[in-house]
């Protein structure tokens, strides 16, 4: 998957739980869950939005973009 989602990452240094995120946002936990690990298919802007918000920081703290000939090219190595 070429788009890796780092809200994880985002978490840990705002060192904030899942589960205070999810009240802060007003997302279930599952559904924070799933975004959290990459499962995710989409994400409304207004969800990334309140996250942003929530977490101080931008979009592309939380997603980003890897290019899959470099992953492809990374993993023969």
């Amino acid at each position: 998957m070429p788009t890796i989602v780092n809200l994880d990452v985002m978490m840990a240094k705002r060192k904030m739980s899942l589960n205070e995120l999810s009240e802060r946002v007003d997302i279930t936990l599952s559904n924070l869950s799933i975004l959290k690990t990459g499962k995710a298919k989409a994400i409304r802007f207004s969800t990334l939005e309140a996250i942003c918000k929530a977490l101080v920081c931008q979009p592309g703290d939380i997603l980003e973009y890897v290019n899959e000939d470099r992953i492809k090219t990374i993993n023969l190595h």
